[in-house]
């Protein structure tokens, strides 16, 4: 039987369906959200999706994590204006993984065409590392999620209205031997699963607070990591909602736990397979490269925030001693630092870039990343001082502030020359104004906080 992993053509993809009898076909792509939308298609439908492509409706890139349309002027790209017209989609072939929990089922991702590639997420990505290979260089990253378990469905945790919810777990238990030892089943169980569809997991334990894990998904080239980081998402809630638990990965569920962090792992290699972050001359191992790559995400991170911190919630976990960077700052090995340098070999010299949460879209948020990095190689640009002790305690350069809310961040975003040079204008519109839509949406509503400090006393 043909590997899923080793199919990398439209002919191999035809192969494999029709070798294995396959009937029905899973194709899926992300949207602005980062959430996977998709469908079944019959065998037929799916080698004439693979001759001559497929379209879906554009509502796909026009709507919120709610499926509430975007009814505002600033979107353009789509909408009542438009009528959501179909927008071609085309299927990626090399992505092709097994199922484990679907009999003879095959998943494909895809991505969007035409003028919707503008705003497609994964195009977005894609035109960046596209950027990187015009400097000579190849980006690798590697994702980190904490997620919280629950054992609840999504009927209860509605039911409840959200409080009160049971965690799997109760206790701070970082790094738990008692507990993964305790739950061994469920360990291996989702550490088999991500074998087995092709996100292997280097690392999995236990973080501080009730229930709550971190996965440290492997490395791989930018383009594959960005891909295994949606699918782990994705899947890990299927997974867990199959085994009569919940998984979240919102940034921050409770006020009284810290937030969910989605960090990010990279590092620059050159054409010929050597790093061009290492130099054992430079401080801390540092090449003058990686310098200016470190600078680059520095200067653009006020800027650019929006794409790693995506929610009105998000910003809920930039405060401080929460284990979250409240700055735009760097130092060598600090995590109280947005971007953490880790030095090492000439295979592990590398930046972490800690500032991103939990629910960002991945493929926005490692383009954020990236383009940020490359912009400051391209300018050669030079980071500020690096933080010694903890940054929560310190002052850092106006430069260095971060806007404090999604509105602010969204803003920030439209008005950056730099990003629409990195994304393009299409992207930086639509994307600002579906983060403007999503903190109208907040703002319509009252929340616990407002009526337990208002209803009586004001």
């Amino acid at each position: 039987m043909p590997n899923p992993r080793e199919v990398a053509s439209v002919a191999d993809a035809r192969a494999i369906v029709e070798a294995r009898g396959i009937d029905y076909v899973k194709i899926g792509l992300h949207d602005v959200d980062g959430i996977m939308r998709g469908k079944y298609v019959s065998r037929d439908k799916f080698f004439s999706i693979l001759d001559n492509g497929v379209a879906l409706c554009d509502v796909v890139l026009g709507w919120d994590s709610n499926d509430q349309l975007y009814e505002t002027e600033d979107v353009v790209f789509t909408g009542w204006h438009t009528g959501y017209p179909d927008a071609p989609v085309r299927v990626l072939p090399h992505t092709c993984r097994e199922i484990p929990f679907e009999e003879n089922t095959l998943l494909f991702l895809c991505e969007f065409e035409g003028p919707a590639a503008n705003i497609c997420p994964r195009n977005v990505l894609h035109r960046v590392l596209e950027r990187a290979e015009s400097l000579g260089l190849e980006a690798y990253a590697a994702f980190e999620y904490e997620f919280f378990l629950f054992s609840e469905t999504p009927h209860s945790v509605r039911e409840k209205g959200y409080r009160n919810l049971q965690p799997i777990t109760p206790g701070f238990f970082g790094y738990s031997v008692l507990r993964n030892s305790v739950h061994a089943d469920l360990y291996h169980s989702l550490l088999g699963l991500a074998r087995d569809m092709d996100f292997p997991l280097e690392g999995l334990h236990t973080e501080t607070g009730p229930g709550v894990l971190e996965a440290a998904i492997a490395v791989d080239s930018a383009a594959n990591a960005a891909d295994k980081a949606a699918l782990f998402k994705t899947f890990t809630k299927v997974w867990a909602q199959r085994q009569g638990m919940m998984a979240t990965f919102m940034s921050k569920w409770s006020n009284e736990y810290p937030g969910q962090s989605g960090h990010i792992h990279m590092s620059l290699r050159t054409r010929d397979g050597a790093s061009a972050f290492h130099d054992p001359s430079g401080e801390y191992g540092m090449s003058a490269l990686q310098l200016q790559f470190l600078a680059g995400q520095q200067r653009l991170m006020p800027e650019l925030l929006a794409m790693l911190a995506q929610t009105v919630n998000a910003y809920s976990r930039l405060v401080p001693g929460l284990w979250a960077p409240t700055a735009a700052t760097w130092g060598t090995e600090n995590r109280t630092t947005a971007l953490r340098v880790i030095p090492g070999s000439e295979k592990s010299q590398r930046v972490e870039f800690r500032l991103g949460s939990a629910d960002a879209n991945p493929y926005i948020a490692l383009a954020a990343a990236l383009g940020s990095g490359l912009y400051g190689i391209e300018h050669e640009l030079q980071p500020l001082d690096p933080v010694s002790g903890n940054a929560y305690d310190q002052q850092h350069p106006p430069e260095a502030t971060l806007p404090a809310t999604l509105d602010l961040a969204a803003a920030a975003l439209r008005g950056s020359g730099v990003a629409r040079g990195l994304f393009g204008d299409e992207f930086v519109e639509h994307y600002a104004a579906s983060r403007e839509w999503e903190c109208r949406e907040f703002r319509r509503h009252v929340t616990d906080w407002e009526l337990q400090r208002y209803f009586e006393i004001i």
